[in-house]
């Protein structure tokens, strides 16, 4: 009855069963996994935000697939003040999320079975955007030597007659490593040499850890490439569905990717007109939200490297940006393991690395945004049970 596409296995995972009989008896659980911003601690302008969507404007239905000209030039306002980059409005799409912002840009370049370049260790979600749109996913290796690098003789060993792109994610999510200068050289290269799209990822591309203003690959203009971004971390509003697809590289590939993601985009008409509104609001809220997410971010850093200091059996990755911790501890048992047993003898809940497909068991993924009392409480339990 069910399309092979959506035959994914729907069982619960041990740590999900183990999280529910830890909540079930009443203990207090530590979630060192947390990624909603909005149920983070956070300070919001609660009054403007709501106030922003309840334009009169909203009232008349003007269906631009696109989206509207007004909510267009507030993100590419955003790109001048935040990144210094001029965008072209006729090169923006606006969606409502970066999940439909890929399934917009895979439909676009791939027919049933192509293939696409995708990092390793990264976010799972793309496993089910790729089936949902019939494209098969070839991993690519980030490898770890004083830092996250791409390994470009496997991203070229990979390469086949159906790959139509890569995939960057940039920081990327978990590892928070950002592509490099030298890097996004040898990627333009390689995607010149075989003809492929690029497709970065820069959701967290603003919550760098003190690195400085990381370019942003929407002034890319040496091959095709599809940026996407979006107020779910931009501004720490996810729940207001609000992202985009900035277009760049040689004019008459842009040209015709655009009249393309143009149709559709048109076919769905899924943006809606408060949120687009209410954009300039929405935007403006990532100047006291962004500094709030980096002084805990940042905080939580500094409280693990103390915490870390303290013994010599676990160490912490070199992070770059995001809101993410890699975690390196003993190989004494399963990643699945040592995260349910945090969670029955600990009550501590973290995300093991095969989660975001680490090549090996003996690392943790801790999220940085969790509130600091919380976050020290938390790490002090998981060194106890890793040291004994």
């Amino acid at each position: 009855m069910f399309s092979n596409r959506t035959n994914w296995k729907l069982t619960r995972n041990r740590l999900t069963e183990a999280l529910e009989e830890v909540r079930s008896s009443g203990a207090r659980v530590l979630d060192l996994t947390i990624s909603n911003p909005t149920r983070a601690g956070l300070s919001y302008d609660e009054p403007l935000i709501l106030q922003s969507l309840a334009s009169p404007q909203a009232m008349d239905y003007d269906p631009q697939p696109r989206g509207l000209s007004g909510a267009r030039a507030m993100v590419a306002a955003y790109y001048e003040t935040a990144h210094g980059i001029h965008l072209d409005l006729e090169r923006l799409v606006l969606t409502t999320s970066t999940s439909e912002g890929y399934s917009f840009v895979f439909r676009l370049l791939c027919n049933p079975g192509d293939e696409l370049l995708v990092p390793k260790p990264s976010y799972p979600l793309f496993e089910f955007l790729a089936d949902l749109q019939d494209v098969k996913l070839v991993p690519y290796p980030l490898i770890y030597d004083h830092g996250w690098q791409m390994d470009f003789p496997s991203l070229r060993n990979a390469v086949t007659k159906r790959t139509r792109g890569v995939v960057v994610v940039h920081p990327n999510n978990p590892t928070g490593s950002f592509v490099h200068s030298q890097e996004r050289e040898l990627l333009s290269r390689f995607c010149r040499e075989h003809e492929l799209a690029l497709i970065a990822d820069e959701v967290f591309l603003d919550y760098a850890h003190g690195c400085g203003q990381r370019q942003s690959f929407a002034a890319q203009d040496d091959i095709l490439t599809f940026t996407l971004s979006g107020v779910s971390k931009v501004s720490a509003l996810p729940q207001m569905k609000l992202a985009w697809i900035v277009t760049s590289g040689p004019p008459a590939q842009v040209e015709a990717a655009q009249a393309r993601l143009e149709v559709i985009a048109d076919t769905y008409l899924s943006m809606n007109a408060p949120i687009q509104w209410a954009t300039p609001v929405l935007l403006e809220q990532r100047r006291s939200i962004q500094e709030q997410l980096l002084n805990r971010v940042l905080a939580n850093l500094k409280e693990l490297d103390r915490l870390l200091a303290a013994q010599k059996i676990c160490q912490r990755l070199i992070v770059e940006g995001g809101w993410y911790a890699v975690l390196r501890v003993p190989l004494t048992r399963t990643d699945e393991e040592l995260a349910v047993d945090l969670l029955r003898q600990k009550s501590v809940l973290v995300h093991p690395g095969h989660f975001y497909d680490f090549p090996s068991d003996g690392y943790l993924v801790l999220s940085l945004i969790t509130v600091e009392a919380e976050f020290a409480e938390g790490v002090h339990h998981i060194l106890e049970l890793v040291n004994l």
